[in-house]
């Protein structure tokens, strides 16, 4: 049965809206950082914990907000997530020391969880079979957009208003879609009826402590008890979770589906590209206002180039994935943004003028928009119908993941070698971070290389059926 183009049209609107939101708030907050501490004060490690807390709580919280959807409706946990996202950026704006900062963005987190992972799902369903590679190639195009946008927003917003108001623009935005996801969104539900709470207990704690570890390492020295105990139980943590989701009945972690080759490339992939790419930016935007110091709006515009490739280029890329593959295009999108970044790191100096830095950016974009754009169709397309809650939960938790620690590995790299004093020593600490962003981007196109050329282990692409599949369909 075909849907109707006008519901497409509503169903597009607002998980596209949703996921500009959640993304935006990714690195919108990285320019305001200097902003908040003249206001609020704090450690640089407490700084680092508001970008930080979010990310977390949405990585570790995104599959169990995928079960919610599957057991409870997921227009109606669609709707919740968007309540609660924008209630906490309501709490972050008023915040008045940076404790009350960090904990509205972990409840941010929380919002973000129960919403981001069932946008793809609910698109998917509503989308028909021959246009869903262009639909999910433009909803991983507005993501991309989003994440790389924030900058420049967070700057334009801090420069001309305050830094309270990159949290209060999505009071508005949460109050229209959410009445128009009630009445046009279609609900729906997946075979899962349990929730995983140990496994949602044990990986928060395990990934807290690894992070925990990480952000502290420099400052409280590496061979600390702290640190060294944070590391361990954090790792001993995890091991216990992945054991205890091979042996549940139903994991919140799908642990089956990485026996699909695509799946588990683009998977470590996404963790790769994403802890490259936000650690890299998290520096860069520091550079622009430090060393060279240029004003939070002036720092935002300078990485326009890498913001705005993805405009004009990603939806002829989701239309092309649907003709010849998503595969090479995704790796060729990696190669891109690891020699963006291997550029930037060769040319970056405290005198360096920064049009010989826009080829790079330029790189940059083009990577970003090309690893985008096919992503959702090849993940989606990999699995069964009733199975991509949880695939898309997990792509989405590993891709925040992969943020969460590219901030915790890039900055600890910096301050071992460099530190804020000055701008030779920022750069200093700078460009070996960098160079540690371009290996692991590198490394996640090997990943993508390591997929089969044609999908495996779900139905081929553009064959998935458009209702979901039953449980006993699925066994």
């Amino acid at each position: 049965m075909s849907v109707p183009k006008r519901k497409v049209l509503w169903t597009f609107l607002c998980c596209g809206l949703g996921v500009a939101m959640v993304s935006l708030d990714n690195l919108v907050v990285i320019t305001a950082l200097p902003a908040i501490r003249g206001d609020l004060g704090g450690s640089l490690q407490e700084l680092e914990w508001t970008v930080n807390a979010y990310t977390l709580t949405y990585a570790v919280l995104m599959l169990p907000g995928a079960a919610l959807g599957d057991r409870f409706g997921r227009r109606r946990m669609f709707g919740i997530g968007m309540g609660v996202f924008v209630a906490a950026s309501a709490g972050a704006a008023l915040s008045s020391g940076i404790g009350a900062l960090i904990a509205a963005r972990a409840v941010q987190g929380l919002g973000a969880a129960l919403l981001m992972p069932l946008n793809l799902t609910i698109l998917t369903d509503a989308a028909p079979a021959h246009r869903r590679g262009a639909l999910l190639g433009a909803m991983s195009a507005v993501e991309g957009v989003a994440i790389a946008t924030g900058p420049l927003l967070g700057g334009a917003v801090v420069e001309h208003l305050s830094w309270q108001w990159i949290f209060w623009i999505n009071v508005p935005i949460g109050a229209v879609v959410l009445p128009f996801a009630r009445w046009k969104l279609a609900e729906s539900r997946g075979p899962g009826s349990r929730l995983d709470l140990v496994g949602t207990a044990l990986a928060g704690i395990g990934l807290f402590g690894i992070v925990f570890g990480i952000v502290h390492g420099h400052a409280d020295h590496w061979s600390s008890v702290r640190v060294l105990a944070s590391l361990t139980g954090g790792a001993v943590v995890l091991v216990a979770f992945v054991l205890w989701e091979l042996h549940v009945e139903l994991p919140m972690f799908p642990m089956n589906l990485f026996r699909n080759r695509t799946f588990s490339a683009m998977n470590a992939a996404g963790l790769l590209m994403f802890a490259g790419m936000f650690g890299s930016v998290f520096l860069l935007t520091q550079f622009f206002q430090g060393p060279q110091g240029y004003s939070p709006l002036e720092a935002g515009l300078r990485i326009l180039p890498w913001t705005a490739v993805p405009i004009f280029v990603a939806p002829l890329v989701g239309l092309l994935s649907d003709r010849i593959g998503s595969r090479s295009i995704v790796a060729l999108g990696l190669t891109f943004q690891a020699c963006g970044l291997g550029w930037i790191a060769t040319r970056i100096s405290p005198e360096v003028g920064y049009p010989s830095l826009i080829p790079a950016l330029v790189l940059c974009g083009l990577g970003m928009t090309f690893y985008f754009a096919p992503t959702a169709n090849m993940v989606m397309s990999a699995v069964d119908a009733g199975d991509r809650g949880m695939a898309s939960g997990a792509i989405n938790a590993l891709r925040e993941l992969g943020g969460v620690l590219g901030i915790a590995v890039l900055a600890s790299v910096f301050s071992a070698q460099g530190d804020l004093t000055s701008a030779d020593r920022f750069t200093d600490g700078m460009i070996p971070a960098v160079w540690t962003g371009v290996v692991l981007i590198a490394a996640g196109a090997l990943a993508v290389l390591a997929a089969p050329r044609r999908h495996s282990g779900g139905r081929p692409a553009g064959a998935v059926p458009a209702v979901p599949a039953s449980a006993n369909d699925r066994v």
